[in-house]
């Protein structure tokens, strides 16, 4: 069966015999929540990183929201979106005006409850200090999944195609990059991309900006990043990911940095 997935405004053709429509048509939406961004107290970074993840993979966001910290709100907004891949950050914790948890169950209409896994990964990362306010967090919407959490374990969620993540940067931009690979991996293969990693030991990321940001002027079509890691070392992954050539072209290039700048990495 060819099924014509329109993801922004491109269009891709796929064979399938899993999916039974004749035509799938889902747009890219953002939603940022937060009182402290409206406010003006902190400058949102999720809406950019966003838009660059996902220009490496041809993809583009058709529509952003910025929103209170409002149960109602959050609903409301939810709701008119179901249908559509959502990427929503904030308000998935455990303090009183974190509502996004409750507002997925009702706009999805599934009673929120503990989920299993997440509860393991809760307690396994505080111990006695996950009870009893962080422990919430892993009441989610019945039928909902998880999604991994490489800096602290505190998972964040999804229901169908809409994805719930923290407010942190640090720990949302890396579950963007799992919901894309993990999710939506037939438009990555169609789109020839690639990524490749390597590993710099007992180094932060400030060290390396300078550098990342030489090589993503110089290469257009590719996007670099850095995650890093405290346990079981602290560690760096130093990545780039965009079409085979270019990234292997900016790989090149960065590994020639490095070594000018002395510093070891090791291959992923």
């Amino acid at each position: 069966m060819l099924v014509r997935v329109i993801i922004g405004s491109r269009l891709i053709s796929i064979s399938t015999q899993i999916v039974e429509a004749d035509e799938i048509q889902k747009e890219i939406h953002a939603v940022i929540i937060g009182d402290e961004i409206l406010s003006g107290k902190r400058e949102d970074k999720h809406l950019a990183y966003l838009i660059k993840t996902l220009r490496g993979y041809g993809l583009n966001i058709s529509k952003a929201d910025y929103i209170p910290d409002d149960l109602d709100t959050i609903i409301k907004t939810i709701e008119s979106k179901i249908g559509e891949i959502v990427f929503c950050f904030g308000g998935i914790g455990a303090t009183p005006d974190d509502h996004t948890r409750k507002a997925a169950s009702l706009a999805h209409k599934q009673p929120l409850q503990q989920h299993g896994q997440a509860k393991v990964l809760i307690e396994k990362q505080f111990g006695d200090g996950a009870y009893p306010k962080r422990i919430l967090m892993a009441d989610l919407p019945q039928y909902a999944r998880i999604i991994p959490n490489t800096i602290n374990n505190v998972p964040g969620f999804f229901i169908d195609d809409h994805y719930f993540m923290p407010g942190f940067p640090e720990m949302a931009w890396p579950m963007i990059d799992w919901v894309i690979k993990n999710q939506y991996e037939f438009l990555i293969n169609l789109k020839n991309i690639e990524d490749q990693s390597i590993w710099l030991d007992d180094i932060s990321e400030s060290k390396l900006i300078d550098t990342m940001e030489k090589i993503q002027k110089k290469h257009e079509y590719i996007k670099i990043y850095s995650l890093p890691k405290l346990r079981p070392k602290k560690t760096l992954e130093l990545g780039i990911k965009g079409n085979s050539e270019s990234v292997n072209k900016a790989m090149q290039d960065l590994k020639k940095n490095l070594k000018k700048l002395k510093y070891d990495w090791r291959e992923n």
